[in-house]
């Protein structure tokens, strides 16, 4: 009997025995299927990922010279954006502009020296005048176009500098040439007297006393509408300031002889040559000269305008 009963107490162990593994064979496979990854018991714990953030504060170990790590070369405190090296601002303030030193109407030796200088090197055609007009400024204009400058027109310190270094100090000689044209053989009428003997065929005024010529200087006449007389007559009024009234224009050392025509020094001349034309007036191109001449002349002197 207890043999009966010992072989079904077996009988039932086995039962349970072979219930747990098929109970255990069951949750592996469930397990396995969930994706899940089965760990022996007393397995040691696996390793800890890296920390991403971690790992991103900074350049790995070969991104620097000699393998040292990134925290050995930077504070702890010290970022990325605050070891960038500062920007430059720009210099808020404006560069100086050149000072101008002659300019559209100025009158005086340093002008004169100015033309000079440019007609040294082929920028100045004509005889220098003293006077700073159109003539002066499209050669001041040629000279810095050819330099790079700007084309102001005007003598700035840049320009003046630049000229000062490509020529040389004009003599007495190129600041006041003789007159563009040889004076012509005098009239008969010249050769007594104190005379303003003017030949429109030369277009030269030569001053005149008992047949000798004491100065000569280059002049211009009236257009085909407005003609300069011609004929002998006599200086009968100066006027060292005079503005025409007709015209209102200046005619500054004006020698009348012949109604409202006058021997006066003319800007327009010594700014566009032959280019132009008076009204009727005998212009001079060359204030220095018709200024020396006004000091000369008298009420009474005559005046000769022949071809």
């Amino acid at each position: 009997m207890r043999r009966v009963r010992s072989l079904r107490t077996n009988s039932r162990a086995g039962r349970g025995r072979r219930a747990t593994a098929a109970a255990v064979g069951v949750l592996a496979v469930a397990t396995l299927t969930a994706g899940c990854r089965a760990e022996p018991v007393g397995a040691a714990e696996p390793p800890t990922p890296p920390d991403p953030s971690v790992a991103a504060a900074g350049p790995t170990d070969d991104a620097r010279p000699g393998g040292a790590p990134a925290s050995a070369s930077l504070p702890a405190s010290t970022s990325p954006s605050a070891s960038a090296a500062p920007t430059e601002t720009a210099d808020p303030r404006p560069s100086p502009q050149p000072e101008t030193l002659m300019s559209v109407g100025d009158r005086s030796k340093r002008v004169r020296e100015l033309q000079a200088r440019l007609r040294q090197i082929g920028h100045f055609n004509r005889a220098p005048t003293g006077y700073y007009g159109t003539a002066t400024v499209a050669s001041v204009q040629s000279f810095q176009g050819k330099r790079g400058l700007s084309r102001t027109g005007r003598t700035d310190t840049v320009t003046w500098e630049r000229l000062l270094a490509m020529t040389r100090k004009p003599t007495a000689q190129e600041l006041s040439p003789p007159a563009g044209e040889p004076a012509a053989r005098p009239d008969a009428r010249c050769m007594t007297g104190r005379v303003l003997c003017i030949s429109k065929n030369s277009r030269t005024l030569s001053w005149m006393i008992d047949g000798r010529v004491v100065s000569s200087m280059d002049v211009r006449f009236g257009s085909q509408y407005t003609p300069t007389r011609e004929g002998t007559f006599s200086v009968y009024w100066k006027s060292r300031h005079h503005v025409s009234t007709l015209y209102d224009s200046p005619m500054p050392y004006a020698m009348f002889f012949s109604g409202g025509q006058a021997v006066h020094y003319s800007s327009d001349f010594a700014a566009r040559g032959y280019g132009g034309a008076s009204h009727g007036c005998v212009n001079v191109r060359d204030e220095g000269k018709i200024a020396s001449l006004f000091a000369q002349v008298k009420n009474g002197d005559k005046v000769v305008i022949y071809w």
